[in-house]
């Protein structure tokens, strides 16, 4: 499987995200893009994108490790909207 999964800051990032954000984490948040060294991260709510925001220079630290130093930056948490809110929209 690693041979076929992109040869990108953003492949390296989702094969190492549990392990860097941990298993509470992992379910709730994802990572979704990267440009310029920072990583944009999906989050299931708001409350799981703020608790990362809130984690983030930990975050950043753990991929330094898992990953080399000087890939990733910076986080930007941004969480889905509501499935409600989506189909009044509509």
């Amino acid at each position: 499987a690693d041979r076929l999964a992109p040869a990108s800051t953003l492949g390296a990032v989702q094969r190492v995200w549990a392990q860097a954000v941990g298993e509470a984490f992992a379910p709730h948040a994802r990572p979704t893009a990267e440009a310029g060294g920072t990583l944009t991260v999906t989050c299931s709510s708001a409350v799981w994108a703020q608790e990362l925001d809130l984690l983030a220079p930990t975050v950043v630290a753990r991929l330094d490790e898992l990953l080399g130093p000087g890939r990733i930056r910076s986080l930007r948490c941004q969480s889905v909207p509501a499935r409600s809110w989506s189909r009044m929209a509509e």
